[in-house]
């Protein structure tokens, strides 16, 4: 089984395949189906099983952007049957982060999802997915506990036991994942592997606007004055890339010379700058590694945002 190729290395840019496609044994053009139950979700697939279709799968949170719609492209192109999901999981929040107040629009995402070829959106309620009090949970102990996850305590278990559900409930041939979360797309990889879970991942590049800032749902929480704020993060990437081809080479001098440029920023509040071992997210000790991973987690005002680069190391070690 393929978990897909290496997170953090540079792939097309892909469009939505055009025309009609075929859907539960009909032809259709840009019409999607949506489901809000777990048996329709099931019912609905049935007839693209049968004859042995291929399923592209992206599980999302809603609120979406271009970040998302890219991963629908993806999915778009390489399956039979391309599936999103939009569900806001509680079990990924921690008791005082923005459940209650995470931006949801269903209706302007089904037609976002509509327009780029998605013929199935699966959004069910909290009562559908956990309709009695969860006791079992899936959990990838080691990268769960590092780095985001040593700030969001129980937040990749929560993720990985969603996603989970997710691949038993719609049973994708591959799944689609944003780069912008890079901890998630690793945390998802190893329960895939190590659970022997038929299912590809694939991770997407991450989407930015034209002047730097990751997309991200939460950028919406952002002033006008914050948002200008935020690029400092895309330009300390920069800075990592710049102190690293000039020859930086121990990981701690980079933490702190990327920490003192974000830290130039008054509205920026640094909760992490961290360089890790790219494949593994290992501590590299006082030697960088072949790939490296500079991982930045910085509040502006209301929102949390996550960036991230990944350098290979310039004297020929990186792949």
């Amino acid at each position: 089984m393929s978990c897909g190729p290496p997170i953090g290395e540079t792939r097309p840019v892909v469009a939505a395949r055009p025309g009609t496609r075929v859907f539960a044994g009909t032809v259709v053009g840009d019409v999607m189906d949506v489901v809000t139950t777990i048996a329709d979700l099931r019912a609905a697939l049935a007839p693209a099983r049968a004859r042995g279709a291929a399923v592209g799968f992206v599980p999302t949170m809603g609120y979406l952007h271009d970040g998302h719609l890219t991963l629908a492209r993806w999915a778009r192109r390489d399956a039979e049957v391309a599936v999103a999901s939009i569900f806001v999981n509680p079990t990924q929040f921690g008791p005082d982060e923005d459940f209650s107040t995470y931006p949801r629009d269903l209706e302007r995402d089904r037609a976002l999802l509509a327009d780029v070829g998605i013929d199935l959106l699966f959004a069910p309620s909290v009562e559908e997915m956990y309709p009695t009090p969860l006791r079992t949970f899936v959990e990838v102990p080691h990268l769960s506990s590092i780095l985001l996850g040593a700030m969001r305590p129980g937040h990749f278990r929560g993720v990985a036991t969603v996603v989970a559900k997710l691949f038993g409930i719609v049973q994708p041939s591959r799944a689609y994942f944003g780069e912008k979360d890079y901890q998630q797309v690793m945390v998802i990889r190893r329960m895939v592997q190590d659970l022997s879970l038929p299912v590809e991942i694939v991770p997407v590049p991450t989407v930015r606007d034209a002047d730097g800032l990751a997309l991200s749902s939460r950028n919406v929480y952002l002033t006008a004055d914050q948002r200008r704020a935020a690029l400092r993060l895309n330009q300390a990437l920069a800075e990592a890339k710049t102190a690293v081809e000039r020859g930086i080479t121990n990981p701690a001098a980079l933490e702190d010379h990327v920490s003192r440029f974000i830290a130039e920023e008054p509205l920026a509040k640094i909760d992490l700058v961290a360089v890790r071992d790219a494949d593994t997210l290992a501590d590299p000790g006082d030697q960088l590694p072949d790939r490296i991973l500079v991982q930045l987690f910085v509040r502006f005002g209301r929102a949390q945002l996550l960036d991230h680069i990944v350098i290979p190391r310039p004297d020929g070690g990186g792949r």
